[in-house]
């Protein structure tokens, strides 16, 4: 007689634990906890955002925290920061970091000048510098502005004249999106501009009231996410809610050049029914960007993704938004410099109300681009309206390697075909490569001295980091 193992029937499913498993799942890939009780506003571009920005620097009666990737030395960078020297000089502790690299010349040409001499604190992150050999090469890519720890505003804009445009120039406004917080998230928010003006080397100040002291504002449920180089907390993020979205996955992005796991991930998805969308720039102000991001674009849509191109001057919004529940807005594009290489900040929303008006932003962009489809004769993608280029068919696609690497990877293993589309950057790295072997056979010394000068310059950073570690021992 066969023996019978009693077996246990599951009459119900413990819903309580599946959304504490699920909360887990996103505190631990985020590194960084769900904080409720916050009412959370979308705006779009610098019409809706530049004003409520400067409507709370206006109404600032204690403090004004500025992080920020780019201040153009333009009428709109100078407005803002005489606006930060007027809260100066009315005694409102004005405190700004700015990024040395996306800022350019415009410190050097006095745009901080105003607010210093008002008595302001400006701190430059990350300058070059010999204690870091190449460390100072990674860039502070936030853009968050916070005033008096009641509101916080964190966005894909950055400080400049593009956004607004120039209509008497035919240039128009670039699309972006931010968000405004108000609630407990806004000590997240200071808390994060705190260690970065650590960083910067700025003094300390008083801490900010904890997020359990801020009475609540709103419902919405959010996590804010600052990240560091290495951490990779958004690309864990994102490949978390691309395996995970049941329905759909609309995505915004500015400068998107997607690693091998996260085409995947997109493909899966796409692949067992998930609407996956990707809104993309047509022109960039990174020019290589586009045509780098379009040697991407076959194997997605092969697998279902679909494919649009913005119409205007210039999308730069980061943003995402999953089964109309969940959406992403803040600084972090879709590629491996924000994911691994910069100091980002996001924020998480988990809430239906706010998802739902992300994805009907989405919808309404939808209206202003252009989508890219795959001809049913030949199998390439065109795009309405744009020259149509020829894509060959290839027998054996490395469809997990992305950008120029994957083209390079290709030409010099010779593994599979190469696409049209590959054509320019492996043509730009055939002449670089011949100009360099030109260089050496001719005259070796323009590339030894470089080369003595890259050892020179690395043997100084290391002695000068090993000498501040002996310094610190001897203290």
């Amino acid at each position: 007689m066969p023996l019978r193992l009693p077996v246990r029937r599951t009459t119900s499913i413990d819903l309580g634990s599946i959304r504490s498993a699920a909360d887990q799942a996103f505190s631990r890939t985020a590194g960084a906890p769900l904080v409720g009780g916050n009412a959370v506003r979308i705006l779009r571009d610098a019409t809706e955002n530049y004003p409520v920005w400067e409507a709370a620097i206006d109404a600032a009666t204690a403090t004004i925290h500025m992080e920020m990737y780019i201040i153009h030395r333009d009428s709109v960078g100078r407005r803002f920061i005489e606006r930060l020297a007027r809260k100066a000089r009315e005694g409102v502790a004005v405190r700004v970091i700015y990024d040395w690299f996306g800022c350019g010349l415009g410190p050097l040409r006095g745009l901080f000048t105003p607010l210093l001499a008002a008595g302001g604190e400006v701190r430059t992150f990350n300058p070059p510098s010999l204690s870091s050999t190449l460390g100072w090469l990674r860039r502070n890519h936030r853009k968050l502005l916070t005033v008096d720890g009641r509101v916080a505003f964190v966005s894909g804009l950055c400080i400049g004249q593009a956004w607004e445009g120039e209509p008497a120039r035919g240039r128009q406004p670039w699309r972006d999106t931010g968000v405004e917080i108000i609630g407990p998230a806004v000590s997240h928010a200071e808390a994060s501009f705190a260690e970065s003006w650590y960083l910067a080397g700025g003094a300390p100040f008083p801490d900010p009231p904890h997020a359990s002291e801020i009475p609540a504002a709103g419902s919405v449920n959010l996590r804010l996410i600052p990240t560091e180089p290495f951490t990779a907390n958004m690309l864990r993020m994102d490949l978390l809610v691309g395996t995970i979205a049941r329905r759909s996955l609309w995505l915004t992005d500015a400068y998107f050049i997607g690693t091998g796991p996260y085409l995947e991930a997109l493909t899966r998805a796409a692949r067992d029914g998930v609407d996956v969308r990707l809104l993309l720039p047509r022109d960039s102000d990174v020019g290589w960007i586009v045509p780098v991001s379009r040697a991407l674009y076959r194997p997605l849509l092969e697998a279902g993704v679909r494919i649009f191109e913005w119409n205007g001057t210039m999308i730069h919004a980061k943003t995402a938004v999953a089964d109309a529940r969940w959406a992403r807005i803040g600084s972090t594009n879709l590629n491996l410099n924000s994911w691994i290489g910069n100091w980002e900040l996001d924020v998480a929303i988990e809430d239906p109300g706010v998802a739902q008006t992300l994805a009907a932003h989405f919808e309404e962009d939808l209206a202003r681009a252009t989508e890219v489809v795959l001809e049913s004769r030949r199998r390439r993608p065109v795009a309405a309206g744009r020259p149509r280029r020829r894509y060959r068919s290839s027998r054996r696609v490395v469809r997990t390697v992305a950008g120029v690497g994957r083209s390079l990877g290709a030409a010099v293993s010779g593994n599979r075909e190469l696409e049209n589309e590959e054509i320019k950057p492996i043509t730009i790295v055939a002449l670089l490569l011949a100009a360099l072997a030109v260089v050496g056979f001719v005259a070796p010394w323009l590339l030894a001295w470089p080369a003595a000068l890259i050892a020179a310059w690395i043997a100084l950073t290391f002695l000068a980091e090993a000498w501040q570690v002996w310094r610190r021992s001897r203290r």
